[in-house]
Order: structure tokens, then C-alpha cells, then sequence
């Protein structure tokens, strides 16, 4: 981790995140770097999202910094886009839950430490002050447990307050490769999922899959009993993370953490039997992955169709010379038997059998004759 001394912040700062000062030169109201910024600059890790606190108006900071603002009136927060980065601005709150797994109650706080108080865990409850020498504000000891590389929540009610913070123990753990600080596993046991939304839990659940080291995170919230993962994931989320970063799945630009939240959760329906055939010919494969979308065929090939590599990177992409126009104009009348010539064109020309586009035109116009008697 860095040092302590206040010029190691300070440098540190300006060379993270050189974007901040003009907040440093124009804010009026005291302003503080917090959250996941701090943590990972005391890690050394690089940049973090940058989420700033106002002791004060958070949209009249937004507005001095000139740039294009997006205000979101009942957190009291807005969004910047400033020299390229996005800044998360907030006023500083506190919080309270009038009822378990509940959205929170929000309240203006007159000082930092009102704020640092309402977060998950210790190491993302610190702040560095913008104005005035930097300097780490850790009023709860996060700088020992990034030491100690452990998470502990602020108080004991912090699971039943937010259930999903369990989920965010299971991501924050995976990413640094840190434990639970061991009354904090004690507590963590009490959190119920399903006491929140299924919005809210399968949100965090999505922010899990997007990590770096999901499959990690996911095998901890099966060790914890968080909440039931579908048969087989603790196979399958490796196996599709891995997919994702290889040819021929990693063109396909697929969203990592769709896939990986589908892979880990989600019941399936048709890929065990894709996985289960072994298609002979290419047109046969064709006719076996038509109608599934590209996330259930990568999840298929993580289940063992190997077969659908091929698929993707080569019959996938087969496409005729001719057309429907090209049938009608050589008299098939428009109806069932153009889509009939023009599929037993691509059938033999997936296969093989046939090149080029009169060979195409010659079989598609034979298999749309059929019952319609053109010749």
C-alpha cells in the first residue's frame, strides 16, 4: 500500500486522477474523494470510479465544473462528464432503513464522517479532502483491514439493514483475494435475499458476473449459502469465462456479464441437448443451432458441444449468391416454394455439394418445382 505522509496523497492523487483539480481550485464547500478511489489508490491498484462527497450543494459543484450534468434529485447525486472521466457527485447523507432489506432513508449530513458511517465495509468507508492538504480521513480503520486484507462491515446490522451486501462481500472478496474479517462471517450468515427485490439482488448479482474473477465470486456465494446457483455452475462459469476470451467466441463481443450471470443462475432448457448431439454434416449443425441465441450457444459449448466452435467461426457465415427475387424472376411464383429452393440451395452448399451461383440457382429452382410444377 502507499504511504502515509500527506505529499505521498497528494502525488498520488495528481497523477491518478489529474481531472480533479479544478474541483480542488473551485469548489466552495468542503469536497472529498471517497469510496472504491481511496481504497484502490492505497492499494496501488491504478484508477477506480471516481465518486466525490459535498458537505453541501452537490449540484451547484456540478454546475461550476461547467460540464454536462445528469441530477438525480432524491439521493441528492449527479453525474459529470469532465476532460473525458465521469465524476459521481453527492451530497453528503446519512441513512437510515425503517424496514429490513429496504431502500434506505436519506438524510443531509454536515460532516463526512455521517457519510463514511452509512457504507458497506471499512475499506470503502474512508476519504481524502480535496481542499487543503490531502490527507486519509478513516474513522473506521479501513487502512488495517486492506493491511490485513480483510472485509468487515461497520455494524452488526449491516447485512439485515442492505442483504445484498453479501453479494458485494462476495465480489469484493474475489477481486483482492481477501477474507471476511471473522465477525463479519458470523453476520453474513443472518443476510436474506430474499427479503430484497429481485431488481435489487439480481443487480448485484450482474455487477458479480462483470467481474475479472467472477467465477471466484460466485463460488463464494455458493460456500456462504447466499443463494442457489443452477446445476453445474461451479463447472460452467469457469468454462464460459474462458470462452469469452477465445477465438471464435471472443469476436462475437458478447456481454460478460450476462453470460456469466446466465451460466452461474439461470435454468436451462435446450443447451444440455446441443451439448449432447453430434452433428455429421454442416448443414445438420446449422439446423441444430438455428433459433438459439448466440449466449445459449456459448453456454452449450461450455456444457461440451465443441461442435459449435465450427459453427460460429465458419457455417455460421454461409450465405447464398441468389435470392428470392432471383426464383421469382425465373418464374417460381412468391409463396412457400421460393423459402423451400432457396433452404435446399444453402443445405447443399453448406455440405459441399454445390459452388458458385449457378450451381445454387440450378438446385434452388429444382427444390422449389416440387408440388408447384415449375420446372
Amino acid at each position: 500500500m502507499a504511504a502515509e505522509p500527506s505529499e505521498s496523497l497528494a502525488e498520488a492523487l495528481e497523477r491518478m486522477y489529474p481531472e480533479l483539480a479544478p474541483v480542488r481550485r473551485i469548489a466552495d464547500d468542503p469536497v472529498y474523494l471517497v469510496g472504491g478511489a481511496v481504497r484502490d489508490l492505497l492499494l496501488e491498484r491504478g484508477r477506480a470510479d471516481i465518486d466525490l462527497v459535498v458537505v453541501g450543494d452537490a449540484a451547484a459543484l456540478a454546475s461550476q465544473l461547467g460540464a454536462d450534468v445528469v441530477l438525480h434529485e432524491r439521493f441528492g447525486t449527479a453525474k459529470v462528464k469532465l476532460d473525458g472521466h465521469e465524476l459521481d457527485i453527492a451530497a453528503a447523507r446519512s441513512e437510515s432503513y425503517l424496514k429490513r432489506g429496504a431502500l434506505p432513508v436519506v438524510e443531509p449530513a454536515t460532516e463526512i464522517e455521517a457519510d463514511l458511517a452509512r457504507r458497506d465495509f471499512t475499506i470503502n468507508a474512508m476519504a481524502i479532502p480535496l481542499r487543503g492538504e490531502p490527507r486519509l480521513i478513516d474513522p473506521h480503520g479501513g487502512r488495517d483491514d486492506l493491511a490485513a486484507r480483510q472485509l468487515r462491515v461497520l455494524h452488526d446490522d449491516s447485512f439485515l439493514d442492505d442483504p445484498t451486501r453479501a453479494i458485494r462481500a462476495a465480489r469484493y472478496a474475489a477481486r483482492f483475494g481477501f477474507e471476511l474479517e471473522p465477525r463479519t462471517g458470523k453476520l453474513l450468515r443472518g443476510a436474506d435475499l430474499g427479503a430484497v427485490s429481485a431488481n435489487r439482488r439480481d443487480a448485484e448479482l450482474l455487477r458479480l458476473a462483470g467481474e475479472e474473477k467472477a467465477p471466484r465470486g460466485f463460488e463464494l456465494v455458493a460456500e456462504w449459502g447466499l443463494w442457489p446457483l443452477a446445476d453445474h455452475a461451479g463447472e460452467l462459469v469457469p468454462r464460459a469465462a474462458k470462452l469469452l476470451g477465445e477465438e471464435p467466441w471472443r469476436k462475437l463481443g458478447l456481454p460478460r456479464d450476462r453470460v456469466l450471470f446466465t451460466a452461474a443462475l439461470e435454468p436451462f432448457s435446450d443447451e444440455p441437448a446441443l451439448a449432447e448431439r453430434q452433428p455429421s454434416i454442416p448443414s445438420e449443425a446449422v439446423a441444430l443451432a438455428s433459433g438459439h441465441s448466440l449466449l445459449e450457444l456459448l453456454i452449450a459449448r461450455a456444457l461440451g458441444a465443441e461442435w459449435l466452435d465450427r459453427y460460429i467461426d465458419e457455417w455460421r457465415g454461409v450465405e447464398l449468391e441468389i435470392d428470392g427475387s432471383d426464383l421469382i424472376s425465373a418464374g417460381v411464383p412468391e409463396g412457400p416454394a421460393v423459402g423451400r429452393g432457396l433452404q435446399e440451395a444453402l443445405r447443399r452448399k453448406l455440405d459441399g455439394e454445390i459452388c458458385g451461383r449457378e450451381q445454387e440457382l440450378v438446385t434452388a429452382l429444382e427444390a422449389a418445382g416440387g408440388d408447384d410444377g415449375v420446372a
